[in-house]
């Protein structure tokens, strides 16, 4: 059963920037695609972004040029740079690894944007 742990949410203002992090605990192969899930209150949890082990990347629209994905094969790690954050990316962060049509998940880790 493998692991996930998310790690650098927090309260940051518009426009400002975050980046998290999600640390698995055991290897990470090659067909494993990583990537970050969000779901905000009374909302369902919807895609932020993917990547696979070849680098290819996928965004929703609401995020495209302002957020980052990026992965760490050496460390079994997936990153998610967030620049020029609004308030509507306030949402609690999910990591997630899918292997064999078999998802895993991290805690969670929240993301507030306000002023």
């Amino acid at each position: 059963q493998v692991q996930l742990v998310e790690s650098g949410g927090g309260l940051v203002q518009p426009g400002g920037s975050l980046r998290l992090s999600c640390a698995a605990s055991e290897r990470v192969f090659s067909i494993d695609t990583m990537g970050w899930y969000r779901q905000a209150p009374g909302k369902q949890r919807e895609l932020v972004a993917t990547v696979t082990s070849g680098g290819t990347t996928n965004y929703a629209d609401s995020v495209k040029g302002r957020f980052t994905i990026s992965r760490d094969h050496a460390k079994n790690m997936v990153n998610l740079q967030m620049d020029n954050l609004k308030p509507e990316d306030t949402a609690v962060y999910y990591c997630n690894l899918k292997r064999r049509r078999v998802d895993y998940w991290g805690q969670g880790t929240q993301v507030t944007v306000s002023s």
